[in-house]
């Protein structure tokens, strides 16, 4: 487990994401794509398919991983350790969703404007055509604070639970959330999946916002960081998704605001392409304390199981 968790932040480092042919989730996409499709009936019928799709999904990907790494473990150790590290590694991103938002950052610095909002519009799932630059940036910082969480702290939590098997599975459920979870076309079809998703991340979210108020005590203002997101968490419609970027907006005393949906943080530094650049230095730092702790939980995993 510790030969895994260890290669597969290697990877992570110096590759990055597996080639698309041969990335998992790319694969779960296309699954969930084509059942999706089948889709039909009343709002139950929907609701029932959704659920059926959700627990599938789930068991496809989850159980070849773990009967693949027991035969692998009896049979070679090193194979064991080098596909747990690639499939773990496609459980969990953090150096190109940072470089996607810095790409962002450094568009609108050289104000332009139209290929900022079509690169955005690779982080996150609102209208981008027609936001202006403040709002860009606030999107931007958003999708930093969110996928902090549902990219990263997320999938390591359950691997630390239930190995790589268990961070399969999360990112097969969070994959679900994020194709069909959504009101109007999918109100009833992805209700499963995003309400699996919402327990799921649960933990997750708030750890990772103590991990950014944390972080802010020693780049920013930590005490701001704790209070926004103690008092303004559950202005999002997302039981979780508030914790992460209202800790964030307080850390970089912001306001961070989706028009029509919500605000999180008081009005207080302007929101500048910078903004986009001190909320990826201040998650980098959040998310190196969690890679400690996931060492310090992997290790006495393996030292408890040798006792």
């Amino acid at each position: 487990m510790f030969l895994i968790f260890s290669l597969s932040l290697a990877i992570e480092l110096l590759l990055g994401e597996p080639p698309r042919p041969a990335h998992p989730v790319v694969w779960m996409g296309k699954v969930i794509s084509f059942l999706e499709r089948k889709a039909a009936g009343p709002p139950l019928a929907r609701f029932l398919y959704g659920a059926a799709i959700t627990l599938f999904t789930v068991a496809l990907f989850a159980a070849p991983v773990y009967l693949l790494l027991a035969a692998l473990e009896e049979m070679s150790m090193v194979a064991y350790v080098l596909v747990g590290a690639f499939l773990l590694k496609s459980t969990f991103s953090l150096k190109g969703l940072r470089r996607a938002a810095l790409r962002v950052k450094a568009l609108l610095a050289d104000e332009k404007t139209g290929e900022a909002r079509r690169e955005l519009g690779s982080l996150v799932s609102r209208d981008t055509a027609t936001l202006p630059p403040p709002l860009m940036v606030s999107a931007a910082v958003e999708s930093v604070a969110e996928n902090a969480s549902d990219s990263f702290v997320a999938p390591l939590f359950y691997f630390l639970l239930f190995g790589v098997p268990g961070a399969i599975a999360y990112r097969a459920v969070n994959t679900l959330d994020a194709m069909i979870g959504y009101h109007g076309k999918y109100e009833y079809l992805g209700k499963f999946a995003a309400k699996l998703d919402d327990v799921l991340n649960f933990i997750p979210a708030r750890l990772t916002a103590l991990l950014l108020v944390l972080a802010a005590f020693l780049k920013a203002d930590g005490w701001t960081a704790w209070r926004t997101a103690w008092g303004h968490h559950s202005r999002t419609e997302s039981p979780n998704a508030g914790w992460p970027m209202a800790a964030l907006a307080g850390a970089l005393n912001v306001r961070l605001e989706k028009v029509g949906h919500y605000s999180l943080g008081e009005t207080g530094a302007p929101l500048t392409p910078e903004t986009i650049a001190a909320a990826s230095r201040l998650t980098l730092t959040a998310m190196t304390a969690w890679i400690i702790v996931c060492f310090t939980g992997v290790t006495a995993i393996v030292l408890a199981s040798q006792t």
